[in-house]
């Protein structure tokens, strides 16, 4: 039976006081890959730092495993966008990794033997183990998004949070991820993942949530992905976006 890992409840969130979200009601239940879709601007990211309680609703509240956010934080893994990160920083890959497992040892706790294999198997997962030596900026940037996935499943977490890890990466990369996602999911691991690509959304997500600053609409792909659906979601301004989902639906 699934569990439910995240529930969010008349969720409300402003910045310098504009709304960003308000009224999100949704359960997301254990084992599956879920896009968040919308346009720029919808609230993707916001929600997302939301759920780690990285930003303090105005109203409503989230769940994490039908307990607290704080009491749960530490079965999510997080996957930054890669433009917040500071690539410039002197660590290695390994190092990288290593602050996955961080959450095991405590803040000033040792690094141990179990802590480092859970690195290099992270790292043997994303087919960066023989780069493990080298410094983080002097890596492409589908390397540097490889990494920063291994160093999510070095958490070993149950829920995993993808701020776009596809953007600007290489087809390798990405189908790389993809693979790796598939086997996330086959471990029972729940996936949410913010996306911009539409052609590819029906073939790599479970279900799909569309935000625009409200939730639009949540489901199974095959049941949201829906020209009525994409108008709502991106408006006039985006209406080629239908004409899209009505060519994936029919195959073509």
């Amino acid at each position: 039976m699934s569990q439910t890992v995240l529930e969010a409840h008349d969720l409300a969130v402003s910045y310098r006081s504009k709304p960003v979200l308000y009224g999100v009601d949704v359960t997301i239940k254990s084992g599956g890959i879920v896009g968040i879709m919308g346009p720029n601007g919808a609230g993707k990211s916001t929600f997302l730092k939301t759920v780690m309680g990285q930003i303090k609703p105005l109203r409503g509240w989230v769940k994490l495993f039908d307990g607290s956010v704080e009491k749960n934080l530490h079965r999510i893994g997080y996957v930054p966008q890669r433009e917040s990160v500071d690539w410039d920083f002197p660590v290695t890959v390994k190092d990288v990794v290593l602050m996955g497992t961080y959450r095991s040892v405590g803040l000033f706790g040792r690094v141990g033997k179990n802590q480092k294999e859970t690195a290099e198997h992270a790292l043997e997962q994303v087919g960066m183990a023989d780069m493990r030596h080298r410094q983080i900026g002097e890596l492409s940037g589908g390397q540097q998004q490889r990494v920063f996935l291994a160093r999510a499943l070095a958490q070993q977490a149950e829920l995993y949070l993808m701020d776009e890890p596809f953007a600007g990466v290489d087809a390798a990369t990405e189908n790389a991820i993809v693979e790796l996602l598939h086997r996330m999911r086959t471990e029972g691991k729940t996936v949410m993942i913010v996306h911009h690509d539409l052609p590819t959304a029906q073939r790599y997500f479970d279900q799909i949530l569309f935000l625009n600053l409200r939730l639009v609409a949540f489901g199974k792909t095959s049941d949201v992905f829906t020209q009525e659906v994409l108008e709502k979601t991106y408006g006039g301004r985006l209406t080629v976006m239908a004409e899209v989902a009505a060519r994936e639906s029919q195959g073509k």
